[in-house]
C-alpha cells in the first residue's frame, strides 16, 4: 500500500481537474473504455457482454454499471473503488500515474506502487482536453451579479478573455453547462469555469501556459504572482498587474522569474492563506518561492478568515484593507502613487459600472 504523505493536502480534485479531465482519468483505468455512451465490458467483475458505459450526467462523467446500480462512480471514486484504498489514496494514484507533480514521489522513483501489489511503469497516453469547440452565450444579469461581488467588471473579463457559454466539446463529446460557466481563454487552451458544479474545473492547458501573461504591461514597479485568475483580475482592477500559474503547488520556472525581472521593479507572492489547514498548503509553497527568490510574501491575516483576495472582496464587498496590507508589505509604507486606494478603486469600478449599465 502507498505509505502516507504529508504533502496530500496539496491533492484536491479540483486541481487535479485544472491538469487532466475526468475523461483522461477514465480513458487510463477502464482498459476497455472506448468513447462515451458506448458501453463496454467493466473490468471490475466478470462481464460476458457490454454492460457499463461513462456517462455525462448533469456535467460531469460517471462510470455507469448497467447490472449492478450501486457500481456508478465518478472518476475519482472509480479509482478508489478499483484498488480498494480511501478518498486521499486514489488521488495520490492518480496524482503518480499521470506524473503531475502534486504530491512527493515515492521512493524517488518513475514507478507507481499501488494496492494489492499493483505496479506500474506505464506512461499514460493523456488525451488532453482538445475543446474543439464552445458554444458562447449572451451575458446575462446573473453574470453580472456573480462577478460583481468581486467587483470585476465585464470590460476586465473581456480583456483577460473569458467569455460565458452554454455548451462546450471534448473530443467531439458534447457538454451542457449550468446558467454559470465560463470559458478562460489561455493561449490556443481552454478552462472551464463552472463555479456552481461539484467539479468546477475542466482544462486542456498545461503547466507552460500563465495566466494573465498576455495581459502584461512591457514594464512596471510591482508584478504579484497570485493563485487564480480571479485573484490576477481583482488584482488588474486595483491597478496591479499579476499573473498565475496553472496551480500554486508548481514552482515557477527560473526562465519565467528571470524574464519577469527584467520587466519589473519588484515581484512579490499573494497565494492563499489556507488558514483552516494544519499545513496550510498555499503558504507551504509561497514560502518556497520567497526563499528561493527573496520575493516579500503577502498573507491575508487569518481574523479575517479569508483564503485569498477574492474571498476577501466577496465577503467584505470591498478592497478593504487589502491596499494597504499590499502596500506596507511591499514597500514598508503607504505608497499611495503606484497602488489605488480603496476609496479610489471603489469610486473607479462604480463608474465603470455606470458605463456599462
Amino acid at each position: 500500500m502507498i505509505k502516507s504523505r504529508r504533502s496530500e493536502d496539496h491533492l484536491h480534485t479540483d486541481v487535479i481537474l485544472s491538469k487532466i479531465s475526468e475523461y483522461d482519468i477514465f480513458k487510463y483505468y477502464c482498459p476497455n473504455f472506448i468513447e462515451l455512451n458506448k458501453k463496454f465490458c467493466s473490468d471490475l467483475r466478470k462481464d460476458q457482454k457490454p454492460g457499463v458505459s461513462i456517462v455525462c450526467w448533469k456535467g460531469k462523467l460517471l462510470y455507469k454499471d448497467f447490472g449492478y446500480p450501486d457500481h456508478t462512480f465518478d472518476c475519482f471514486n472509480y479509482v478508489k473503488f478499483k484498488y480498494s484504498c480511501n478518498f486521499v489514496e486514489a488521488l495520490t494514484i492518480i496524482d503518480n500515474d499521470f506524473t503531475l507533480g502534486l504530491a512527493s514521489k515515492i521512493n524517488n522513483t518513475t514507478f507507481t506502487m499501488g494496492f494489492a501489489g499493483r505496479i506500474t511503469n506505464k506512461k499514460p497516453t493523456i488525451q488532453k482536453l482538445t475543446l474543439i469547440k464552445k458554444k458562447s452565450r449572451p451575458w446575462s444579469k446573473s453574470d453580472k451579479s456573480f462577478w460583481e461581488r468581486y467587483l470585476i467588471t465585464k470590460k476586465t473579463l473581456l480583456k483577460f478573455d473569458v467569455s460565458p457559454i452554454s455548451h462546450y466539446w471534448i473530443n467531439e463529446n458534447r457538454f451542457s453547462c449550468g446558467e454559470i460557466t465560463y470559458a478562460y481563454k489561455i493561449g490556443n487552451k481552454y478552462k472551464i469555469y463552472a463555479p456552481n458544479e461539484e467539479y468546477k474545473w475542466s482544462s486542456n492547458t498545461t503547466n507552460k501556459h500563465v495566466q494573465g501573461y498576455k495581459q502584461l504591461p512591457d514594464t512596471g514597479d510591482l508584478l504579484i504572482l497570485t493563485s487564480s485568475l480571479k485573484d490576477v483580475m481583482c488584482l488588474y482592477e486595483m491597478g496591479i498587474p499579476a499573473i498565475a500559474l496553472q496551480s500554486e503547488m508548481i514552482m515557477p520556472e527560473d526562465k519565467l522569474i528571470q524574464h519577469l525581472k527584467s520587466r519589473f521593479d519588484r515581484i512579490a507572492i499573494f497565494y492563499d492563506n489556507d488558514f483552516d489547514n494544519p499545513n496550510n498548503p498555499g503558504q507551504a509553497m509561497a514560502e518556497k518561492i520567497k526563499q528561493k527568490y527573496w520575493f516579500s510574501n503577502i498573507v491575508i491575516p487569518d481574523v479575517y478568515h479569508c483564503k485569498d483576495l477574492s474571498d476577501y472582496i466577496a465577503r467584505f464587498n470591498s478592497y478593504g484593507g487589502m491596499a494597504t496590507l499590499i502596500e506596507m508589505t511591499i514597500y514598508g509604507k503607504i505608497h499611495r502613487n503606484n497602488i489605488q486606494t480603496e476609496e479610489t478603486n471603489h469610486a473607479n469600478t462604480t463608474q465603470k459600472r455606470k458605463q456599462e449599465s
